[in-house]
């Protein structure tokens, strides 16, 4: 019996020991070479895009001899105004991507030695930079569509008498949204999240080529799909699959963003279930890429983004 990716030694290509091992030095360099790709980590002004800039070692910032301007490695990006330490930061990524499903923020905090804030900004951080990567892409070939329940809080009823179903509009409070997810089979995936199926779907449809086959339930919601794409529909409440069309890779990904719901996070505010989301996405489609890998991907990914909007200053104003 073959040895799964995740148990094999290829699978592991970084650890905490040989972040810390690499100390604050090359941590630096490395972030610099992932900033500044095209010049091999040389600096390159942000501003007016000068490659020329006098360099400020005790401060670790530079000054472009064209324009002025003083700025660092992490200047403009969502790492900007950063206080960790570059090897915590690299550090804070590889801690992230190793937990499967997901890392709390409270373990962040423990394992860097850091406040919780501090911990919990630096994880939704890095959620953004991951959601770039689903950013204006198209599903091609087989893709699967579905929708689940996630978010809010549900009290459940204890006795038979007293059970409700939560599908229903009437016996809804309002917080838990549905997820939408569109993946392609061995591919990528995007996911939407909407108050109903039947609106996440459209914009899922909306990014899926024309020329792909599409698998869906037999939710009257996607009826709409044969007017647009070749559509395979599976009856749920005969089988999970036939051997004509299948949901199972979509259901696959809801049962990681549902253990990452329940055992990891354990609550999802709905303005922040996108985040996790998109952050589950990025980890079914990179699963069999070595945490090395993922670690390069996701710090590259901090460095190309732009500061964010909704977490600069986040403990700064009501939230």
């Amino acid at each position: 019996m073959a040895q799964h990716f995740l148990l094999s030694a290829k699978a592991r290509t970084i650890s905490l020991k040989a972040v810390y091992q690499m100390g604050e030095a090359k941590a630096y360099d490395l972030f610099r070479s992932l900033r500044w790709p095209e010049t091999e980590g040389e600096a390159v002004c942000p501003r007016c895009g000068c490659t020329d800039a006098y360099d400020i070692p005790t401060r670790r910032k530079f000054q472009c001899r064209a324009c002025g301007h003083q700025y660092s490695v992490t200047s403009g990006t969502i790492f900007a105004g950063r206080k960790l330490a570059f090897t915590d930061l690299l550090a804070a990524i590889v801690l992230f991507v190793n937990g499967a499903k997901g890392v709390s923020a409270l373990q962040i905090s423990r394992d860097l030695d850091c406040q919780y804030k501090t911990a919990y900004v630096l994880c939704h951080k890095l959620r953004e930079a991951m959601a770039l990567e689903d950013k204006g892409q198209t599903l091609e070939g087989e893709v699967e569509v579905d929708g689940a329940y996630f978010g809010g809080h549900m009290r459940p009823a204890n006795n038979r008498e007293n059970r409700r179903d939560r599908r229903l509009a009437i016996n809804q409070t309002g917080k838990r949204q549905v997820v939408v997810v569109g993946r392609e089979r061995g591919g990528e995936s995007m996911t939407v999240v909407a108050r109903t199926e039947a609106l996440g779907g459209e914009v899922v449809a909306s990014n899926i080529h024309h020329m792909a086959t599409v698998h869906a339930d037999e939710a009257s919601h996607w009826d709409a799909l044969h007017a647009r794409f070749d559509t395979r529909r599976i009856n749920h409440s005969l089988s999970y699959s036939d051997g004509y069309a299948c949901t199972n890779q979509a259901e696959s990904f809801f049962s990681r963003l549902r253990r990452m719901e329940v055992g990891t996070h354990h609550h999802i505010a709905g303005r922040y279930l996108a985040s996790y989301a998109a952050e589950a996405s990025w980890r079914e489609d990179n699963r069999r890429v070595s945490n090395g890998d993922q670690a390069a991907l996701v710090a590259r990914a901090t460095m190309a983004s732009q500061v964010s909007r909704q977490w600069k200053g986040y403990w700064q104003r009501a939230a």
